[in-house]
């Protein structure tokens, strides 16, 4: 009988989006035979310790899992270090994780498929990652199918892979440039993932996420993705720390189960990559930005 994967909730300042993640958690089945760990980030300052107060005050309330763990961090510890921490602390105890943030809204059959690819590929060590968001509405796309890119919106790894999560951003740029793997990194040049592994070094951002990419990309471990989301970031609204971009990354749920057959040969999927690369040629040009930027503006939003 399989054991359900622990669900690692990484929660700050945000009652409401927690509040809606935790709901559709509670609508999937597998809820009531999964393990919640919650980690609550501390306030950074005075002005934000109403909000995390107010959502530690919810987190007390949660029921419909198989147990609840909440895990208060004293200070603010940063998405990347509370995610680095919690993940490799339980993938040591479990050795397989569910991981969400708080801005996510998942389908009813999240949970099911993502233990379900947990189980089926535990013994593959080319795949390494499990990401069961899709926001390029690709219709071309198949059900699953592996690529060299891991997304971060609903996810799912094993202890086996996580050993090769190399946080040495420097080493992981020196190795991509080395190996002259910047432009297929970058989806054949039309997105900034090697930009913004450059401005994570220089400490302009704290993204456990893009080093995470590149550690797997290295080492050509795939992830398995779906052609149909079974999570919506719902983060896109300004009330994030790391958020901009409207309605680019939305995703329609799948509300159907999302069946999990082994895929074969384990090699990438090359028309899903393309399928990526027109998705982000199409969303990522200068001029797709500048009418972006000038609906904003004209919506009186004044951000860069």
């Amino acid at each position: 009988m399989m054991t359900c994967a622990p669900i690692l909730l990484f929660v700050y300042n945000r009652p409401e989006h927690t509040r809606r993640c935790i709901e559709s958690l509670t609508r999937n089945a597998l809820a009531a035979d999964s393990t919640l760990y919650i980690y609550a980030d501390g306030a950074k300052d005075t002005t934000q310790q109403s909000a995390v107060d107010e959502v530690r005050s919810y987190l007390r309330t949660i029921r419909g899992f198989k147990t609840v763990n909440l895990i208060e961090r004293k200070g603010n510890w940063g998405l990347a270090r509370n995610i680095i921490d919690g993940v490799t602390t339980q993938l040591n105890r479990y050795g397989k994780v569910i991981v969400l943030e708080d801005d996510l809204v998942v389908a009813p059959y999240f949970l099911q498929f993502m233990n379900d690819a947990l189980e089926t590929y535990k013994d593959e060590p080319k795949v390494g990652h499990i990401q069961a968001c899709d926001f390029t509405q690709d219709p071309s796309l198949p059900e699953t199918f592996l690529i060299k890119w891991t997304g971060s919106w609903g996810w799912a790894t094993w202890e086996r892979a996580w050993k090769h999560f190399n946080p040495d951003g420097k080493a992981l740029l020196e190795e991509l440039e080395q190996r002259k793997l910047t432009y297929t990194f970058d989806f054949n040049g039309k997105y900034g993932f090697t930009r913004m592994l450059r401005r994570q070094i220089e400490g302009k951002n704290n993204s456990w996420a893009i080093r995470w990419n590149a550690s797997l990309f290295l080492k050509d471990i795939l992830s398995l993705n779906v052609g149909r989301s079974l999570v919506q970031n719902e983060g896109f609204d300004g009330s994030g720390t790391n958020c901009g971009g409207g309605g680019l990354y939305a995703s329609n749920l799948h509300l159907a189960p999302l069946p999990v057959q082994k895929i074969s040969p384990i090699e990438e999927n090359k028309a899903a990559r393309q399928a990526f690369v027109r998705y982000y040629a199409r969303t990522n040009s200068f001029w797709a930005k500048a009418i972006r930027r000038i609906k904003r503006t004209l919506k009186g939003d004044f951000r860069a």
